[in-house]
């Protein structure tokens, strides 16, 4: 692998390069972008708007007495701003974004185009129910196929992220404590050590304690472990399959019944189904309540805060207790049922407002509409595949977490192979965006020292996956050769130059602040 340098001859992977700094501080087509507020628009505006007729004398002490504080900027000015700023940023437009237990996949235009229709975009949940027919049916549609493809009897769709639909499965589990009378010493749950975050956190915010289970060497849970800890004090437990060490849990319908047997409930962390779905049914493996992340499975914007959806599908004995609103159809059309009365005389409560997100709705059924049965099994097949792709060709320069068999949805690997060399899991992940990749996920999951959690989801084709290899090739060489200064000094060429990350963390510029004797403020 080489790179060409400012006077257009290659460049080896072991030579950083080096170029004289530019009088304006852009570089090529990179062209530097000072902060909105640095700029000199202060005195003008691109719109024209006419005078106010009234005045503001109802306002009382309230009218404001200094300049607003923002900033003006004509239309060209505003839209070179923000692509100059879209450029410093990676996407998964530009290239493999290879977080691992993120999913960040290609997401279809198709998608996009389906969720800007006016009948999907421009209705509102206050909306008279027979005035939107269209959206209810579309959200029966997604209902029924969500629930095909886990094999589960009910699912519900108002969860708005991976964590909130953590949240449903566990007020929904309470509630059935509750109706049984159990709830009162049915007060721990179980949860892996190598469980998403959000998984503990959930039980500890319904109120329940945490209680964690063994890991074995090769990844998965400690059945014996978790019998151990199962008993009538137990509510559920919570298993991440395929888990985060990218391992699909083959003990999982042991697992299943003893938690059973137990007389607790088995919630299920969706997030990775991913690399399961068309292939496993999670009803199928006993499973009681798991949260699907439309926006990691079925291909929607990811990342940024949302929005996204994570609806949770249910079995047969927490079906009950689902959360209004879900969507029923008669004779006479579609309707919501949003009232716990009546058919949903058990459920829970609301999770929140509305009805979820309506977007996040149009795009998964389109995802599943144009790919079909076999199109989502090969979605699992595919993602499978180019991550044991990555493994088989990395692991004799790195060294795998888990070498033995294959691996799911992502390869992981440690940093052993790190030893000796002062390059770090962070000062190799600084050294890949000189090579123009975003980092994989670092240092998690914990069970795995100086982890590095690799997941190229199927939409990556073989060329962008050899030119990611062949880039961690060539960084983990230089690694081994003794080139420290390439990693310690990484970032070379990225807008940002290493920073100080732990003061960074600790006392962050999270707000402009004007010069000091101006009347500007960014408010």
């Amino acid at each position: 692998m080489s790179t060409m340098n400012t006077v257009g001859r290659p460049t080896t992977p072991n030579q950083v390069e080096t170029r004289p700094a530019t009088l304006t501080g852009g570089r090529g087509l990179l062209q530097n972008e000072a902060l909105i507020f640095e700029g000199d628009g202060w005195g003008k505006t691109g719109v024209d708007l006419p005078e106010p007729k009234g005045d503001a004398s109802d306002l009382g002490d309230l009218v404001r007495k200094d300049p607003i504080g923002l900033p003006g900027l004509s239309e060209p000015e505003a839209m070179r701003h923000y692509v100059r700023l879209s450029q410093k940023n990676h996407a998964i437009d530009l290239a493999i974004y290879p977080l691992g237990s993120c999913t960040m996949k290609h997401n279809p235009r198709l998608n996009e185009k389906m969720a800007r229709l006016p009948g999907f975009s421009d209705i509102h949940p206050l909306q008279p129910q027979s005035t939107v027919q269209g959206a209810l049916e579309l959200m029966d549609q997604l209902a029924h196929w969500l629930k095909t493809l886990t094999g589960m009897p009910a699912v519900a769709l108002s969860p708005k992220a991976g964590a909130h639909g953590e949240l449903c499965g566990l007020m929904a589990i309470r509630a059935a404590h509750e109706a049984s009378g159990e709830h009162e010493k049915r007060r721990k749950v179980l949860v892996p050590t190598s469980a998403h975050g959000t998984n503990p956190a959930t039980a500890a915010f319904v109120g329940y304690t945490v209680v964690e289970v063994a890991q074995t060497d090769d990844g998965r849970v400690d059945v014996a472990d978790l019998a151990s800890k199962l008993g009538d004090d137990v509510a559920a437990i919570m298993v991440t399959n395929p888990n985060t060490c990218g391992l699909f849990e083959r003990d999982i319908l042991e697992i299943s019944r003893l938690t059973h047997e137990a007389g607790a409930y088995f919630y299920c962390d969706g997030a990775n189904f991913n690399a399961i779905v068309g292939r496993v049914r999670p009803g199928d493996l006993g499973v009681d309540a798991m949260h699907i992340n439309l926006h990691k499975t079925f291909s929607t914007p990811h990342g940024g805060g949302g929005p996204g959806a994570g609806p949770v599908v249910l079995s047969e004995a927490l079906a009950p207790f689902a959360p209004a609103p879900w969507v029923v159809s008669d004779g006479d059309g579609f309707r919501l049922i949003e009232r716990e009365e009546e058919d949903a005389a058990q459920a829970f409560g609301r999770l929140c407002a509305f009805q979820g997100q309506m977007g996040m709705y149009v795009r998964a059924l389109s995802y599943m509409m144009s790919h079909g049965s076999d199109g989502l099994r090969q979605v699992a097949e595919d993602a499978v595949l180019n991550a044991n792709y990555i493994k088989a060709r990395l692991s004799d320069l790195m060294s795998a977490a888990f070498p033995e068999g294959p691996c799911m949805h992502e390869a992981l690997f440690d940093d052993e192979w790190l030893k000796g060399t002062d390059v770090t899991t962070l000062d190799f992940a600084k050294a890949m965006i000189d090579e123009g990749f975003h980092p994989m996920t670092m240092y998690f999951p914990l069970v795995v020292h100086g982890a590095m959690l690799i997941e190229p989801t199927e939409t990556e084709s073989k060329a962008e996956l050899d030119r990611f290899i062949e880039a961690m090739r060539a960084l983990a060489t230089a690694a081994k050769a003794g080139d420290v200064d390439r990693f310690k000094g990484a970032p070379f060429h990225a807008p940002m130059k290493r920073l100080d990350e732990t003061r960074a963390a600790r006392a962050p510029k999270l707000r402009w602040t004007a010069p000091e004797g101006s009347n500007l403020a960014a408010e």
